[in-house]
Formats: C-alpha cells, sequence, structure tokens
C-alpha cells in the first residue's frame, strides 16, 4: 500500500513539475491564447481552421504582431507586421530559413524532402534551387518559349469563344480554362513536349487526384509509426495515385533522357526542359548519387504546381476586377492599342507601365497565398524579446502586410494609379530586400525561385486577353470577390464574365 501512495506521489510531483517547466517555456513565447499539453489550444473547439486569418486579426489587436497559437503539441507563431517580417527573413535570413519536419504524408508527397519547397536550409536545397534557376528560369531559356507562351495562348483564346458561343446569355466561366493553359505551359518547359489535351489532362487529373487526397493523410501527423497499420486502406489509395502519377510522367522523363542521347551523338538541337537539367543532378552529399525516378516526379510535380495554381489564381483576380472596374479596363486597352495593334508580344510588354501597375496591384490586393510557406529555425532564437524554440513553425501573414493602412491609402481598393509615376508605391521593391511592403512572393534566402516567371506569364496573358476581348459582367449578376481557401486563395465564386471580342 505504502509503495503505491509512493508511486501515485511520484507521478503527482512529476507531473506537476513538467507543467512548470511547460509554463515557464511558454512563457517566453510570444503572446496567444492560452494552450493544453498535446490538445493546444481549446479555441479550436469553436472555430476551424478555414477561420484561422479572422481568428488571428483578432489575436493581433489583442496581442500585438507576433501571436503564438498552439495546434496539437507544437507551436506555430504568426507575424503579421513587416518591419519584422524584414528583420526575420532578411536582416536574420539564415536563421529563419528552415522548413518546419512535415508529417508522414508530406515526407511521402516530397521524397523525403527532396525538393526545393521543403528540404531543410542546407546544401541539398541550395542545389536544388540553383539548378532551377540557372538553367530553365534563367532569363535566356524563358525566351525560348516564347512561341510555346503564343500557342498556349491560342489554346485558351479557343476555349474562351467556344465557351461564350455555346453559352445562352454568354457567361463564360474562366477558372478551369485558365487552369488548364497555365498547366499546358508548365508541362512543356517541364518536359519539353506539346502534348495534346488527353495528355495534358492525364498528367492534370493525376497530380490533382493526389494533392487532394494527401488532405486526408495528415491525420497521420500525431502517430507517424503505427499509422501505415492503423490505416492502411488510406496508405493503399496514396500509393495507387501515386503510381497514376509516375505512369504519367514517367514516359516523358524517359524520353527526355534518350534525347539528351541522341543529342550528344548527333548534336541535333532540342528544346531545353526542366527534365533535362535535373537528369545531371548528382547529390554530393549522399554519396554523388544521380536522382532517383521518384525525386525526379517529386520535383516535376513542384514544378507544375508552383507554376501552374498560383497563376491561374491571380490571373482570374486580376481579370475579375477588370470586370468590376470598367474604366481600368478601358485605360488598359488604349494602352495596349498605343503600342500594337496586332497580338502582344513580349518586347511589347517593357512598353506597357499601366499593365505592369494592374498586375501589381492584382497581386498586392489579392496575393495568391495568404501565408507564404511556413519558415522554422534550426535552434532556439531570441526574437524581439521573445525565444522561438527549434521545431516551431513560422508563418508570415502576407495579406495583412498589404493591406497595412500605415503603408497604404484606402488598402482594399483596387487602385493600379498608386504604382505609376508619382503614386505611393512607384518603386515598390516586390522582394522585399529593401523593405516589405508587399510579399506575394515570399522574401528573402525562400523567396519563390519563379517570381520573374510568374510576372512574365501574368502581364502577357493578361493584355492579350484584354486585347482579345471586352471583358464584361453578365447581365442579371453581380460580381462577387469573396474568397475560400484551396490550395491557393481562390474566388469563392469562380469568375463569370460576358466576352464580346473585339474587332480587330
Amino acid at each position: 500500500m505504502e509503495l503505491y501512495l509512493l508511486l501515485i506521489l511520484s507521478l503527482f510531483i512529476s507531473s506537476v513539475l513538467y507543467l512548470l517547466l511547460l509554463n515557464l517555456k511558454a512563457s517566453k513565447l510570444p503572446p496567444g491564447p492560452p494552450a493544453f499539453p498535446v490538445i493546444g489550444n481549446l479555441l479550436w473547439l469553436r472555430h476551424s481552421f478555414s477561420e484561422i486569418e479572422s481568428l488571428l486579426r483578432g489575436l493581433t489587436k489583442k496581442h500585438g504582431p507576433i501571436v503564438t497559437l498552439h495546434i496539437g503539441p507544437l507551436p506555430a507563431i504568426f507575424i503579421s507586421d513587416r518591419a519584422l517580417a524584414h528583420k526575420a527573413l532578411v536582416e536574420h535570413g539564415a536563421a529563419f530559413s528552415d522548413r518546419p519536419a512535415p508529417v508522414p504524408s508530406m515526407r511521402f508527397m516530397n521524397s523525403n524532402q527532396h525538393n526545393i519547397s521543403s528540404a531543410s536550409y542546407g546544401p541539398l536545397w541550395r542545389l536544388l534551387r540553383r539548378n532551377l534557376t540557372s538553367e530553365i528560369l534563367q532569363s535566356s531559356r524563358v525566351k525560348l518559349y516564347a512561341d510555346g507562351r503564343d500557342w498556349v495562348l491560342g489554346v485558351l483564346i479557343n476555349h474562351l469563344h467556344a465557351q461564350s458561343k455555346s453559352s445562352d446569355n454568354g457567361g463564360v466561366v474562366a477558372k478551369d480554362s485558365f487552369q488548364f493553359a497555365m498547366f499546358c505551359l508548365l508541362v512543356l518547359m517541364c518536359f519539353g513536349e506539346k502534348l495534346d489535351e488527353k495528355g495534358i489532362r492525364e498528367i492534370e487529373v493525376a497530380q490533382r487526384d493526389l494533392l487532394l487526397y494527401a488532405r486526408y493523410l495528415n491525420v497521420f501527423e500525431f502517430v507517424p509509426r503505427i499509422s501505415k497499420y492503423l490505416f492502411w486502406n488510406r496508405w493503399k489509395k496514396a500509393l495507387e495515385l501515386r503510381q497514376k502519377q509516375m505512369e504519367a510522367c514517367l514516359p516523358l522523363i524517359k524520353a527526355r533522357r534518350e534525347h539528351k542521347k541522341l543529342q550528344k551523338e548527333t548534336e541535333e538541337r532540342f528544346v531545353f526542359s526542366y527534365v533535362d537539367s535535373i537528369l545531371d543532378i548528382k547529390l554530393p552529399e549522399e554519396g554523388g548519387r544521380n536522382l532517383t525516378e521518384d525525386e525526379m516526379l517529386t520535383l516535376c510535380n513542384e514544378f507544375l504546381v508552383g507554376g501552374t495554381d498560383t497563376t491561374s489564381t491571380a490571373l482570374q483576380w486580376i481579370m475579375a476586377e477588370l470586370v468590376k472596374n470598367q474604366e481600368m479596363q478601358k485605360n488598359l486597352i488604349e494602352e495596349i492599342e498605343s503600342v500594337t495593334k496586332e497580338k502582344v508580344k513580349e518586347e511589347d510588354l517593357q512598353k506597357m507601365p499601366y499593365l505592369k501597375a494592374v498586375v501589381l496591384e492584382g497581386l498586392r490586393r489579392h496575393p495568391p497565398g495568404h501565408f507564404v510557406l511556413p519558415h522554422a529555425v534550426t535552434q532556439d532564437i531570441k526574437f524581439e524579446g521573445y525565444v522561438i524554440p527549434k521545431k516551431a513553425v513560422i508563418n508570415f501573414m502576407v495579406a495583412e502586410m498589404s493591406t497595412d493602412e500605415k503603408i497604404w491609402s484606402d488598402p482594399m481598393e483596387f487602385r493600379p494609379e498608386r504604382f505609376l509615376a508619382g503614386g505611393e508605391a512607384e518603386e515598390v521593391d516586390i522582394t522585399g530586400s529593401r523593405e516589405i511592403k508587399m510579399m506575394p512572393f515570399g522574401v528573402g534566402r525562400r523567396i519563390c525561385p519563379g517570381i520573374g516567371l510568374a510576372i512574365l506569364h501574368l502581364e502577357y496573358f493578361v493584355a492579350n486577353l484584354v486585347r482579345e476581348f471586352e471583358w464584361k459582367t453578365v447581365e442579371g449578376e453581380v460580381l462577387d470577390l469573396s474568397g475560400k481557401q484551396e490550395f491557393t486563395l481562390v474566388m469563392k465564386y469562380p469568375l463569370r464574365a460576358r466576352l464580346i471580342p473585339r474587332r480587330n
């Protein structure tokens, strides 16, 4: 009996000491709502994760620009102030450039962090990112795909014309056409092949099915060692979807390998592709080996997703604003016609300041991601009087910074003129190296490497879509600019517009 009581007393004292140590450590964190061991904040009992933005706005008003939430056992820190974001991501960039350890389902998706977006800050990440930026995203290589962009523009315009003709009231839902066009272009750049619609759809469906299903695998986060046994059917389904993706893409990867061999033997020239560059990658930290087929597929998947969803989402938001603001559309078409009477070419874009202003204002007012991909620190770090612990997830609130009333006049208003000469954002730096006013592509060492390509695609397609059609609201309908979270922050009700072909 005495032994039993001693055991109970020991457990009680251990629990008290654990809670005291936990509270002591938590007291050094940025402020936030009360949290409990393992389960985190009780506010998740009343709110869903889809409400996190509105929830955080309330918490920042109460606690300040750095807030801690506990989502499960680990703290997640949210920074909403642009100066603090610059201090973390630029001034102390190396310390804040790591990524959180992924949950098991994400390790499955990213080949154990062998891609750019999820790799830990270190040699592997540097190698993969340098390969992307110095090869397929190099400016001379990007120019090689001018004909590809022209081809995809034709595909997109044909889709929109067909929809417009088949609609009773002329209403066209542009979302799927935008998505497919961007995907066509990225498939071309990735694999170096102009596939037919059937082949492109096969890759698109395989990729999207797997991404959607990955959401269901996040339950494995808290039971990683036994999850494959408890949830075997789900893992089996995920493996089947991954196999479908492999079957759609692997023949294209193998074809590029054969093309490279043929090019060396015959000196015949082929259009360079992203796959061409990753075939040559060797991992010095892993014995100098080449990438496996699974790792190459993961890098291709990252390239396709990164260049498709964000760009097509931004394109839809910009065109929606031009539908809503007819005077801006009029100003834009006047600028376009003052430069060229033909289809807008890429060299024409540099002569169109208003077009650039429209695109930048679209990215400011409607950034596709309202949070950048989560960052992490590799060790406990002191920041603004707090201690950010190792493995803590750090999030930066992009949308809050781009609508900060201290920086932007009437921040919720869509007004491209702010980016023109004499405007408040005439010389804004969207890379955030000098200061952060907006950061739709992130900032610092982990900034999106495709920023230049994304801007080019948005300017090129916005200009030509406005030149081809007059975009108007459908009679009797009201344009709704509210959003919802999917892979990106999309329009809650996809853009539906009446397209009137312009006479050449």
